[in-house]
């Protein structure tokens, strides 16, 4: 019963951590479309 619990938590996690990534990359591909160079520079 537990190894099911475990094979079941194994395939979730990488799906999950693609996601998230998938997420803010999306965040900050669109952040960076809308104020170009505000990650690189500081703002005054």
């Amino acid at each position: 019963m537990q190894l099911q619990y475990l094979v079941k938590y194994l395939s979730l996690a990488p799906v999950l951590i693609i996601l998230w990534l998938s997420i803010q990359a999306v965040i900050l591909i669109v952040f960076n479309y809308f104020f170009p160079d505000l990650l690189f520079h500081p703002m005054p």
